[in-house]
């Protein structure tokens, strides 16, 4: 696994993740539920959704939007097995580790508690441009 400073230098270069923002639909989400709960909810969509060894609709797995989990995962590059073994180090066709779920959830968690800083920009999701499967693996 990558150190996450080195990951988040990484993902602040790439056109397509730093354009992922918290929209005022998720922090209204976010805020009265606290940071511990939504990182709940994210561990949830790990183990059902990432840590399989070979997770169902890998690559597609991960909504763009409905939750700031959700949206964070694009935003950190923890949204697939692909994009996990190229960004962060975490070799696919395994089940998650203990350690690795964490290294995710903390991944989020950074993100989340920097993006809580900056200003709502209204929507969430991404805030503009495509979507590609090919861009979301930049």
């Amino acid at each position: 696994m990558r150190d996450l400073d080195l990951v988040f230098s990484r993902l602040a270069q790439s056109r397509f993740r730093s354009r992922f923002k918290l929209g005022s639909k998720e922090r209204e989400y976010l805020e009265p539920r606290g940071l511990d709960t939504v990182l709940d909810h994210a561990r949830d969509f790990i183990v059902k959704r990432l840590a399989p060894a070979l997770p169902k609709n890998d690559g597609k797995q991960t909504p763009m939007r409905g939750h700031p989990a959700l949206i964070t995962q694009h935003a950190t590059a923890t949204c697939c097995r692909g994009c996990l073994a190229k960004w962060h180090g975490i070799p696919a066709r395994h089940e998650l580790t203990q350690q690795q779920q964490e290294h995710i959830v903390a991944a989020i968690r950074g993100w989340l508690q920097a993006a809580m800083s900056q200003p709502t920009t209204g929507t969430g999701g991404i805030a503009s441009g495509g979507t590609s499967a090919a861009s979301s693996r930049e």
